[in-house]
């Protein structure tokens, strides 16, 4: 259903300020706002774009007392990091503020004191967890115990991270508070709940049919919600940090977390504009759309607008085109491991390029799936696109104006059959791009605008006029016309994707500004323009360089294994009889080498005391076979032979694993005689 906006209101969810920001959070959320807020300003709309920081909720609070500070200290340090960041990275919110703010405490009251006097709320007594030595009811990050599922001993009251299964405090064998220790009881407690079931009807049609046009991954997630039927979900929770429950009797209570955060985005709206805030989330001509990751979609689609509903004043969202997780190296992006790409580690360490990891979290968006970053794409992408194809052209069409031109835009002569398919091919860029930006389609815009850039690569490669520049130089001037509106509609088509450099461009082509309708255009920049002399836009990571950002991210990961080390569960006990009939060996290695078509096995020749006797161990991946002729090791002498890839294996060689799957032989201490028997 097509409607008439006068503006658009974009939100960004508030990352959370219990720490720096990652490229997952660029990739998911901040880049692509970024891009359409960017979009519809070159265009000429009205626009406003909001961001801040999620500061209330249970991790600050743990991280504080893990630190021997205050709350606010924790937010304070991680939201000037966090806004920092996004102003390093070119994304540009109108507002960025934080739901600390006054403005914010009074607003989130304010909208919940609306709801509960219209009876939008239904109050619930219920039992939870209760530290009896701290004299506070706990909430699940504050209860540990033993997952009932796996048995790791340090699952929490809402997860087991060990084994992934989402829990309830109830459900952890040996419940223990993290406040003091001890075990905590079950005591009552009353709270406030937002009754989600009576808002069903509505929000089935309203996301269900009337918006059919969303994304199919935030279509589907909400479509499994309420067909499985909503319930209702506590709006308050016990505890001291955050925005106290407005109403009699809720002492120590306070607004749950997700209620809070959501109206963080209005709060920050009337911080920026006190007076004008109203006609970008009550008028019917405002367009709001909120840019989220996949974990909020459930939060943004149904909670959030049964919120806004149940206030009563407020335009719900026209859409909320959330994108799936980026993942890094194959493994799940997370803050309490380390595993992340943090990025003001990142411009430290890749200074100025902030463009190159804009475009390739675009070029790779989780948009309906999760995707993976590597390092090895990042180089790719940058050394294959950015530098041979867009970085490659403009340089080329630069230098050759400044070499036959004196640096000056020369005039388009005579168009040849071949000019005019050229010209063709990117007179349509300007709705390609618009078609894909419209539908929240980031990665097929880029791939749009960096067609360009081919075109133009094909067009000088096929003219070649350095070489026409000895026989027809009517010719070059043409061809160098051309050469240079495109570099000029690279300039339109890139800036919301790669700012900086857009910028770079813009002062190279003396033009300070476009207009996006030029986007097409063929005579974008005058004859006679003056450019600047060239400079290279993007430059070449080297091998070393990203071997250095691997070897970073093993060392966090052999460091994460380490400390989390914890050996596997003891096996159950046996009768000593049953270890006696073990006949453990030691034997000398004669020889040794690699099973064929075999990654994994070994064969081995080994004199055990009474005679040469042939063992396979599955250790190829951990040994070179070299490296073991001459070492003695023990095995198991009286196992049953046994066939792999046709040999026959009489015995097993003992090895120890570690925790990150690497294997040792177990050799004795000191040379003793093969066939030593180990007691």
């Amino acid at each position: 259903m097509s409607k008439n906006f006068k503006r658009t209101l974009i939100t960004t969810a508030l990352p959370y300020a219990n720490g720096p920001v990652h490229i997952g959070h660029l990739a998911g959320v901040y880049v692509p706002a970024d891009i359409y807020a960017r979009y519809l300003r070159l265009k000429g709309e009205e626009v406003l774009m909001i961001g801040g920081s999620d500061e209330h909720g249970v991790p600050i609070t743990i991280k504080a007392k893990n630190e021997g500070i205050t709350p606010q200290d924790v937010v304070d340090r991680y939201h000037g990091i966090i806004k920092k960041s996004f102003e390093d990275f070119g994304i540009t919110f109108d507002i960025y503020s934080r739901t600390t703010s006054d403005i914010h405490k009074k607003t989130a009251s304010d909208i919940f004191r609306t709801i509960y006097d219209k009876g939008g709320f239904i109050e619930k007594t219920s039992e939870q967890y209760y530290d009896e030595e701290a004299k506070q009811f706990l909430a699940d990050r504050y209860i540990t115990g033993t997952c009932p599922h796996c048995k790791n001993d340090r699952a929490y009251g809402d997860q087991c991270e060990a084994c992934g299964t989402s829990l309830n405090p109830t459900d952890l064998i040996n419940p223990r508070s993290t406040i003091s220790g001890s075990n905590p009881v079950l005591k009552e407690t009353k709270h406030w709940y937002l009754p989600l079931d009576q808002h069903e009807a509505w929000l089935r049609k309203w996301i269900l049919e009337d918006h059919k046009e969303w994304k199919t991954n935030v279509y589907g997630q909400c479509k499994s919600w309420l067909d499985m039927g909503l319930q209702p979900r506590a709006v308050s929770r016990d505890l001291e940090w955050g925005v106290p429950v407005p109403v009699e009797g809720a002492e120590g209570k306070v607004l749950y977390v997700w209620f809070d955060a959501p109206i963080g985005y209005i709060s920050n709206t009337i911080e920026l504009l006190p007076n004008d805030w109203e006609k970008w989330w009550k008028s019917e001509d405002s367009k709001i759309v909120n840019f989220i990751g996949k974990d909020n979609i459930v939060f943004h689609c149904i909670v959030f607008p049964a919120m806004l509903k149940a206030e009563g004043s407020f335009q719900l969202p026209e859409n909320v085109p959330a994108n799936e997780f980026l993942n890094l190296e194959g493994d799940k992006i997370s803050t309490s491991r380390n595993w992340a790409v943090w990025l003001h580690e990142y411009l430290e360490e890749f200074p100025g390029k902030q463009d190159v990891l804009r475009y390739v979290l675009t070029a790779n968006a989780p948009e309906t799936k999760d995707n993976d970053f590597t390092w090895k794409d990042f180089q790719a992408r940058n050394n294959n696109e950015l530098v041979a194809v867009f970085g490659n052209f403009v340089n080329r069409a630069l230098v050759l104006t400044h070499k036959y031109f004196e640096g000056k835009v020369p005039a388009c002569g005579a168009l040849t059959d071949y000019d005019k398919s050229t010209l063709a091919e990117f007179s349509d860029v300007k709705k390609h791009v618009e078609d894909y930006l419209n539908i929240y389609r980031f990665r097929d815009a880029l791939k749009e605008a960096m067609n360009l850039a081919r075109i133009g690569n094909k067009y000088l490669a096929d003219m070649e006029p350095w070489k026409l520049a000895k026989t027809d130089m009517e010719r070059v001037t043409t061809v160098m016309n051309i050469s240079l509106q495109i570099t000029a509609n690279l300039a339109i088509a890139f800036e919301p994707f790669l700012p900086f450099t857009a910028a770079k461009l813009r002062d190279l082509l003396g033009i300070a500004s476009f207009d996006w309708k030029q986007l097409g255009s063929t005579n974008i920049l005058a004859e006679g323009a003056q450019l600047k002399e060239p400079i290279l836009l993007f430059e070449k990571i080297e091998d070393a360089t990203i071997e250095a950002q691997v070897q970073k991210l093993l060392d966090t990961k052999k460091a994460n294994d380490e400390a989390n080390y914890k050996a596997n569960p003891i096996q159950p006990n046996i009768e000593f009889d049953d270890f006696t009939k073990l006949d453990i060996r030691v034997g000398t290695v004669l020889e040794c080498s690699k099973v064929p078509k075999a990654d994994k096995l070994l064969q081995f020749k080994i004199d055990d005391g009474l005679e040469t006797r042939t063992i396979v161990s599955g250790i190829a991946q951990h040994y070179k076979p070299e490296e073991l002729v001459g070492k003695q090791v023990c095995f198991i002498a009286n196992l049953a032979p046994r066939k792999l890839k046709g040999i026959e294996s009489q015995g097993m060689i003992l090895s120890a694993e570690n925790n990150d799957g690497s294997l040792a032989v177990i050799t004795p201490e000191k040379l003793v005689k093969p066939g030593s028997e180990v007691k």
